[in-house]
């Protein structure tokens, strides 16, 4: 990463976190009851908090070591979500679930690297 973004938008690990909860979202929406609401409903919170906690962060990026916190409640945030995508693999393995799992442990790997970055690299 060369220059710093414009926007919490322009950050990777913000676009793959948003299609990433939209993608997650329609596919809850299929499940049958009561996974639809119980661990469907906790999927869908922990993803969007995911993505929410990168733009919080971002919003408190003038103070390195918040921008860090927030990032790594993002970072938390991810691996419930891959555990619940975990959970619903063995569920419903013929639903994708574990593609979805697969591209939450990429972003969590994102997540990780970013927080490295700004550790080593970000300058207020």
């Amino acid at each position: 990463m060369d220059s710093k973004p414009k926007s919490y938008r322009d950050l990777e690990i913000y676009q793959i976190a948003f299609d990433l909860a939209v993608r997650i979202r329609e596919e809850t929406l299929k499940l049958p009851n009561p996974d639809r609401y119980e661990v469907g409903g906790q999927i869908r919170r922990s993803s969007q908090s995911t993505k929410d906690t990168i733009v919080e962060g971002y919003g408190r990026r003038r103070y390195k070591p918040d921008f860090i916190k927030f990032l790594v409640y993002s970072y938390a945030s991810n691996l419930e979500a891959h555990s619940q995508a975990e959970f619903l693999h063995v569920a419903y393995p013929q639903e994708g679930w574990d593609g979805i799992g697969q591209a939450l442990d990429s972003l969590g790997i994102k997540i990780h690297n970013f927080i490295s970055y700004v550790e080593k690299n970000w300058r207020t």
